[in-house]
């Protein structure tokens, strides 16, 4: 084995590894000499069947995981990876008596924040559950908004966030607010916001490419709140809204949403966005198609360059379905302008543009009952968006399922769908790069990208995962077990948690 070179840089602010998506970046970091490019499988454990694996936190101080298990049980599962090549499930949190389900898990400092639906009513409001990480004793419990559907704790450990999803029930007679819920570490006071002060920038915002429910009873209550990122002064947090195509823009000094960011739409008629739009056609192929996609972000994360912020997005793309409202449709049941597609009843063909899913309620542009354009669910990518403007700086075009597909792990069978389905995404330090590791729910894989130069990021490498990668957890070098850093991947497909780790330089 090689002798690790170990230095400590005081000045270098690392992820600490007591958060599951945003470890704390204020501690020094010990540099070790790895190779970004060469993650490999070192450890796996399976704790269940589908829904077993969702969500991962890591805890230094007892070396512990936090996986969400969903799996005919509602419990937080324990697993010790002080070995990471040999994790051990040694115990579980169970949830029955907080009346509530585990939708994700942070954890900061021994102290382990649970977001949990209500299990009574999906459109009640949820709760945070903190316990301790040692002997998994009940330290507090909060109310925040509806359906809490991601955790995070901020770096200064001053703040749990919750993106409160706040989704409607399937007639819409219930539809709560999307919201997000601050809490204060110190008193446990929350703070939750809503997004109704925004009401009178709709139509600009839908303009710009934002996207509001036909059948939304208010602004307020369409307001889809998925995931957060909070910078590393923990002062500002970027929070996605994927149904609605934006990215919001919180204040933590103040408490206030400051700003909604549309994120537009992505034109796949150009050679570098070429994708793949049918299941029916007994092939991959890549090709331009006069459709647009709209971004539709689950996971964010952040980095900084230079002073300036930028969030990375995870383009997955989400339709809703629900027995008042499908706004998803085949394009071949839709009607197609004559002067804008001439050739529609060729596009329609299964073979071609037929099987692909469109967006109901969007593109007729005019109003006269066709479409004048094609939207499409997700933009099949990653991109990297400037954190103080909102504008994108980067998308990493037809990358994601052109690199799995030449991985052998590209499922053909969502090719009408969203494809690869990116789901997570992670910025990281490692040394003086800023890597970016992003999840791809469909492909079964993760990729790597250095994203040192935000504007023109560096493709490293593609990993097979388990089945359904949900989260991605990245443990800095520092706040490892074994010094070397480690990314665990939570697969709910399978119900596996494998951990993966670099070559040395």
């Amino acid at each position: 084995m090689k002798k690790l070179s170990i230095s400590l840089l005081a000045a270098l602010s690392i992820l600490a590894s007591c958060n599951n998506d945003e470890n704390s970046k204020n501690e020094p970091e010990v540099l070790v000499n790895e190779n970004p490019g060469t993650f490999k499988e070192i450890g796996s454990i399976t704790i269940g069947g589908e829904a077993a694996a969702e969500i991962s936190a890591y805890c230094e101080k007892t070396k512990r995981l936090f996986t969400v298990n969903n799996s005919g049980v509602n419990q937080i599962d324990v697993i010790d990876i002080a070995d990471p090549t040999k994790p051990l499930k040694i115990g579980q949190i169970n949830l029955a008596t907080y009346e509530g389900a585990a939708n994700s898990v942070s954890v900061f400092d021994g102290k382990l924040a649970v977001a949990l639906e209500s299990t009574t009513n999906k459109q009640a409001n949820g709760k945070v559950v903190v316990f301790n990480t040692s002997d998994y004793s009940l330290i507090k419990q909060v109310t925040v908004g509806a359906l809490p559907d991601m955790i995070t704790y901020s770096p200064d450990g001053k703040f749990i966030m919750t993106a409160n999803e706040g989704e409607p029930n399937t007639d819409y007679s219930q539809d709560p607010n999307g919201t997000v819920s601050i809490i204060e570490t110190g008193s446990y006071t929350v703070t939750t916001l809503d997004f109704a002060s925004f009401s009178g920038q709709a139509a600009a915002l839908i303009k710009d490419g934002f996207r509001v429910s036909k059948v939304a009873k208010s602004f307020a209550q369409d307001i889809e709140p998925e995931y957060i990122t909070i910078s590393d002064d923990s002062k500002t947090a970027w929070v996605t809204l994927q149904e609605n195509n934006g990215v919001a823009k919180v204040d933590l000094t103040s408490k206030t949403i400051t700003a909604i960011y549309p994120l537009g739409l992505k034109d796949y008629n150009t050679a570098e966005n070429a994708i793949d739009v049918s299941d029916s056609d007994d092939k991959v192929a890549f090709n331009p198609w006069k459709v647009k996609g709209l971004y539709m972000p689950d996971a964010i994360s952040h980095f900084t360059v230079n002073n300036t912020p930028y969030f990375v997005t995870a383009n997955e793309g989400d339709a809703r379905e629900y027995t008042a409202n499908t706004d998803i449709k085949r394009m071949k049941s839709l009607k197609l302008d004559a002067t804008v597609f001439p050739d529609a009843a060729t596009l329609k063909l299964d073979a071609n543009l037929g099987r692909l899913n469109l967006v109901a309620d969007m593109g007729d542009i005019d109003g006269d009952g066709d479409l004048d354009e094609m939207v499409s669910f997700g933009a099949r990518s990653f991109s990297i968006w400037n954190g103080n403007t909102g504008k994108i700086v980067y998308d990493s075009k037809n990358d994601v399922d052109k690199k799995t597909n030449e991985l052998g792990t590209y499922d053909d069978k969502r090719s009408d769908d969203k494809g690869s389905e990116p789901e997570a995404v992670v910025a990281a330090k490692m040394g003086n790069q800023n890597i970016l590791f992003v999840g791809l729910e469909r492909s079964d894989a993760f990729m790597v990208y250095d994203a040192t130069n935000p504007t023109s990021p560096q493709y490293l490498q593609t990993v097979k995962t388990g089945d359904a990668p949900e989260g991605i957890l990245f443990i800095p070098a520092s706040k490892s077990p074994t010094k070397r850093s480690l990314l665990v991947v939570s697969s709910e497909g399978d119900g596996s948690v494998k951990i993966y780790q670099p070559d040395l330089r």
